[in-house]
Parts: structure tokens; sequence; C-alpha cells
């Protein structure tokens, strides 16, 4: 079973007090990369909310947005500066006798200067706060990993499809090298007639060794094995349940393109060379899915 790395979890959870919103988006990326969004007053639950999505998700770039709204009054606590209204005050009679100006100092003004009544936040349980949101990252996680899930059993459709592909052009490839040499062979005939003519001896015995010569340069009976096992590792990894597969597809795709470059180079004929280019093209469309596995 592989599994995307993009899609997108959602959970929501009240505990009384306040009500938790937390969302996940995912994307590809080489590693497991979170960025949590969240209050600062929470900041503290940050680590454990990244531990928790760890467990879950093994790889992508994830963004965890986590919205806490209180629901109670009890968080804030307004606290009076008498300090700092004391000086307003005083300042403020200060200004009105050196200046002589008229006019009263009302509860109200006074009351509205800055820092005089301050909102503080309450003591909180750090503890109880960091359980109550680690509820719906567990869900969000859990929902967005299901999306991979989903999103993976149509890439791994496509895999396999590309696969079968594949074989195919393997098979093709594989009942045409044969003969490679033996056109060789006869074009080697037709150039020494047209250069001694056709009234001189063919050399057979040299031409058979130079056909043999040929065929052991061009022949590519390895390389097409190789290429077919590939194949079959990459069912069976796709096959395989319970982890990252991403990484090792990706090496696999890697042999997959380094066999087919050296059938290209060996293969010495124009019916082989247009196969393979068709195998190099569906070995990218692989290569661009692999990028997308966890």
């Amino acid at each position: 079973m592989i599994k995307s790395m993009t899609g997108f979890g959602r959970a929501e959870a009240s505990d009384g007090k306040r009500n938790i919103v937390v969302e996940m988006r995912s994307v590809n990326h080489r590693y497991c990369d979170i960025t949590v969004k969240m209050p600062r007053r929470y900041a503290f639950a940050e680590e454990s909310i990244k531990t928790e999505v760890k467990r879950i998700i093994k790889r992508g770039k994830l963004d965890v947005s986590v919205m806490v709204e209180n629901t109670t009054d009890s968080d804030i606590n307004i606290r009076l500066n008498t300090p700092v209204a004391g000086q307003y005050y005083d300042n403020l009679r200060r200004l009105q006798k050196e200046f002589d100006v008229s006019g009263d100092i009302s509860l109200e003004y006074l009351a509205s200067m800055p820092d005089v009544l301050k909102p503080i936040p309450d003591v909180e349980d750090e503890n109880e706060i960091t359980r109550a949101i680690l509820g719906p990252v567990r869900l969000a996680a859990q929902k967005l990993d299901e999306m991979r899930i989903t999103e993976g059993e149509k890439l791994a459709e496509d895999l396999l499809s590309r696969g079968s592909v594949i074989q195919g052009f393997i098979g093709e490839i594989s009942a045409c090298a044969d003969d490679v040499p033996k056109a060789y062979a006869e074009k080697l005939r037709v150039r020494i007639k047209e250069l001694v003519g056709d009234s001189a001896e063919l050399p057979e015995e040299r031409i058979a060794i130079e056909a043999a010569i040929f065929a052991d340069k061009c022949s590519i009976a390895e390389e097409l094995t190789r290429l077919s096992s590939h194949m079959e590792q990459m069912k069976a990894i796709i096959a395989e349940d319970g982890q990252p597969d991403g990484k090792r597809l990706d090496f696999l795709v890697q042999e997959m393109n380094r066999e087919a470059n050296t059938i290209g180079s060996k293969a010495n004929d124009l019916h082989i060379t247009e196969i393979m280019l068709r195998i190099k093209a569906e070995v990218e469309k692989i290569r661009e899915q692999v990028q997308n596995i966890e």
C-alpha cells in the first residue's frame, strides 16, 4: 500500500471552556517538515502537536493551523494599575496649574488612559489545554492520512498500468533483438559486394566473426532482464503494507532510467531505439508520480 503526500484534514472539538479547530495541509517533501500556526499564548503545546502528527504522518511538508476560541469569561482578568493611574492624575493636575487651564479630571477620562486598566490572561493549566488540543489534532491527522491513502490507491493504479505497458515494450524488444546481428551480417555482405563487386567470393567466415563481435557488443539481454525485474520489484513494493515507499520507489526509478539508457545506447537498431524512447517516456511519468508518494 502506498500513500500520496498531498491531502487535507480538519477537525473540531470543545471541552466546555474553549472551541478548538485544527486544519492540516500537506504537500511533497523529502522529509517530515511540520509548521504549526496557533495563538502565541498556547505555544507551549507546539512540540506535543508535532510529535502527535509524526505518529501518523511519516513524510511531507505539513502546515498545521490551530484556532482556539474561549467560550467563557474566566480566562481574562482586568487589573487596575494604581501607580500608573496616580501618575496620570498628578501630571494632569500639574498641567492645569502650570498652564492655568480649567477642566475636570473625570473617572472616564482617567480610565481611558493607556495601561490604567489592563486585561491579564488567567493562568491556565498547560497540561489540560495540551490534552484538549491534541484530540482534534489527532483526528485531523487521521483524516489527512485517509485522504493520502485514497490518493495513493489511484497513484498505485497508474504506476501498475505504466509498468504493464513497459513490460509489453520489453517483450517487443526481446522478440526482435535476436534479429539485429543477422541484419548486421546482411548489411555487411551488401557493403562488401558494393566494394569488391559480384565476381569476388564473399568471406563468409570473416562476416560471421564480425557479426558475432557485433552481437556481443550490442547484446541487451541482461539489461532487459534487469529492467523487467525492476517492474516486478515496483509491483512488490506497491503491494507491501504499513511502511513509507516513496524513497525506495525513487531509487528504483533511477535504476530503470539507467537500464533504459544502456539499452538505447547498445541496441544499434532503429526500431529498438524507437521503443526505448517510449519506455523512457513511461519511466519519466512514473518518476513524476513517485515524487508524490510518502
